[in-house]
């Protein structure tokens, strides 16, 4: 049981993980493009 809750709680702080870097890869992004908006 505190196994597998362990477990869980790892998951959950990867796919956090995860969505932040894809949160970081589309700010990138977005500031690229208001970039080259600009010029």
């Amino acid at each position: 049981m505190y196994g597998k809750l362990k477990q869980g709680g790892m998951n959950m702080s990867h796919s956090y993980q995860s969505g932040f870097a894809l949160l970081v890869v589309l700010f990138i992004l977005l500031v690229i493009i208001g970039a080259s908006w600009a010029y």
